[in-house]
């Protein structure tokens, strides 16, 4: 089992931890809701839960949820820039569609 960022994800999310002042990852997990079904769900991370997984990866901690962890197990997280939006996408090989924004997917 394994979550992984690109050099460009960890570049950022090491960014947003410096600016932020503390944290120890950022914590990767799902929610139902969207128009596919699950929606991808970021938010920075201060302290473990005792259940947590923990994943490093370019010198980032990521940290998943068992519940969450079924439905992304093996995706990567990239960083992209087109044109004027930027943000994160989810490369995951679980999900067998995605909405059109890709922020939400069915498994």
């Amino acid at each position: 089992m394994a979550i992984t960022l690109t050099e460009k994800a960890a570049e950022r999310v090491k960014s947003f931890l410096e600016n932020r002042g503390k944290g120890i990852g950022l914590r990767l997990g799902v929610k139902t809701t969207g128009c596919s079904g699950m929606a991808y769900v970021l938010e920075f991370v201060d302290e473990l839960n005792p259940e947590d997984e923990v994943f490093e990866s370019n010198g980032v901690k990521i940290i998943v949820d068992p519940k969450s962890l079924v439905f992304l197990d093996g995706t990567e997280v990239d960083f992209v820039k087109q044109g004027l939006n930027e943000g994160f996408e989810f490369r995951n090989p679980n999900a067998k569609d995605e909405c059109g924004c890709g922020e939400s997917f069915t498994v």
